[in-house]
């Protein structure tokens, strides 16, 4: 589990997918997977949305799977035509704050992300 306050988000929100997601987290009751963070900065890497829901919710903590972003085990792409995204670009929107628009990045793992299941009363 991570503490929400300290995550350094990279991307804006999309509300429209908030929205939708907020709706089938509540109705599940559970977070199905962690989401996935640089482990030597914090940043968001996936799982954006999750936060900001569980931040509306009030809620401290999140499961979370820290990565070595160095590593060539996280691969990262774009969503967006044109647009060159490099873990470099996704570092800075993060620590400076200007964030990328929402689904610019795309990253992928060497690995299956475990579901987790947690209940959100536990969070």
């Amino acid at each position: 589990m991570v503490p929400i306050a300290l995550l350094k988000p990279h991307e804006e929100i999309d509300e429209e997918h908030l929205h939708e997601l907020e709706k089938r987290i509540v109705s599940d009751g559970v977070l199905r997977y962690p989401i996935i963070v640089d482990l030597k900065t914090l940043t968001i890497l996936n799982g954006h949305h999750r936060v900001e829901i569980l931040r509306q919710m009030g809620k401290k903590y999140v499961p979370a799977i820290l990565v070595d972003y160095d590593s060539d085990c996280v691969k990262v792409y774009s969503w967006r035509e044109g647009w060159n995204v490099t873990k470099e670009l996704v570092r800075e929107a993060a620590l400076s704050g200007r964030k990328l628009p929402p689904r610019t990045s795309r990253h992928i793992l060497c690995f299956e992300v475990p579901r987790v299941d947690i209940p959100l009363d536990s969070l």
